[in-house]
């Protein structure tokens, strides 16, 4: 009978402690995080390094989703640059040992605030927290991909007309129901790719609550759940982490509506001005580039319900969250027809 974890303890338990024999002791495990990418869990032994564990969800999956397998590779290739990454231990596709492929990594301690907002801290701090979230981006950007081994990890050049007709295809696979929203920014997006094209590493799910800080400073000490990274344009990424400007707080936790003087917040020009400051970039995020990632994430939110109604989604808040598909394809829409 299998676990309430969806497979069995022990046979993990046994894999770690042959790579990792100062391991001592029971072992626990905390399944952690509400998300729908892959599922995360905090891996404790009495003795010996506390470790955390992300795998693929169970069942069918859509080609090239949750591939734990980039993951693990892309936090390698990182390890000796300035992007603060976790260290990655141990990658296994042994579907004998808990079900599906999975990846083992050091558990780093501080802080993960997914609020744009940032309630949990003073007002005076808030500006320096959302700054070093651009400037850490900056720093990805930055990187030489092939310099770290990742030649392969994507197509150069053309990223949005790739992009576009990948999540064009996806919402096709994956769709629960009919939505003119997201048809009108199929119709739109190709016909509007800004000039200027450029190769960066991309995270490709850049945002406040896929960083941890430290416990004490506005400084990121990891970045985390690189499921999406690939080689792309790096506008994508500063535009998609600049979203929550553009939508309600309901809408997770956006700030659009919010007195941002009040709360001493930048604004959205004043962080993509942080974002550019810091990378050296001329090239500016445009509207498209916001439309573009809402589009993209409508679709990945659709693929959340549809998984939901196949019974595999990783997190059991997904049919709230899928609904929310809609939202972000109407943010969209709206926004292109104000562009004309």
């Amino acid at each position: 009978m299998m676990s309430d974890y969806g497979f069995e303890p022990q046979v993990l338990g046994a894999w770690l402690r042959e790579r990792l024999p100062e391991l001592k002791g029971e072992m626990r495990l905390e399944r952690i995080g509400g998300g729908q990418s892959n599922p995360t869990f905090f891996v404790t032994f009495a003795q010996g390094p506390q470790l955390v564990l992300r795998k693929q969800p169970p069942g069918e999956l859509l080609k090239s989703a949750h591939a734990v397998d980039r993951e693990y590779r892309i936090l390698r290739a990182l390890k000796d640059t300035d992007v603060p990454v976790p260290p990655a231990l141990f990658f296994c596709d042994d579907r004998e040992v808990i079900g599906t492929p999975f990846y083992v990594m050091e558990r780093l301690h501080g802080r993960v605030m997914s609020n744009y907002a940032l309630p949990e801290l003073a007002p005076r701090e808030r500006r320096g927290y959302l700054f070093e979230l651009a400037q850490t981006l900056a720093r990805l950007h930055a990187v030489n991909w092939s310099a770290v081994g990742l030649d392969d990890f994507g197509k150069p050049g053309n990223f949005f007309e790739r992009q576009i007709a990948r999540w064009t295809r996806q919402w096709e696979a994956s769709k629960t129901a009919e939505n003119e929203d997201v048809e009108r920014l199929i119709a739109w997006l190709p016909k509007n790719i800004p000039a200027g094209d450029e190769t960066t590493i991309a995270h490709g799910d850049y945002r406040l609550g896929n960083v941890m800080f430290h416990p004490s400073e506005p400084r990121i000490i990891a970045v985390l759940d690189w499921e999406l990274s690939t080689l792309g344009h790096p506008l994508a990424d500063a535009a998609y982490s600049s979203l929550p400007w553009l939508t309600e707080p309901d809408v997770f936790e956006g700030l659009r509506g919010l007195d941002l003087r009040a709360e001493q917040l930048p604004s959205q020009a004043e962080y993509l001005a942080a974002y550019r400051d810091a990378s050296g970039r001329n090239q500016v995020v445009h509207p498209f580039h916001h439309a573009f990632s809402l589009f993209r994430f409508a679709v990945i939110l659709e693929g959340i319900t549809a998984r939901a109604k196949a019974g595999n989604a990783a997190g059991q808040d997904a049919v709230s969250v899928g609904r929310l598909s809609s939202r972000f394809a109407r943010y969209g829409a709206e926004l292109i027809v104000r562009e004309g």
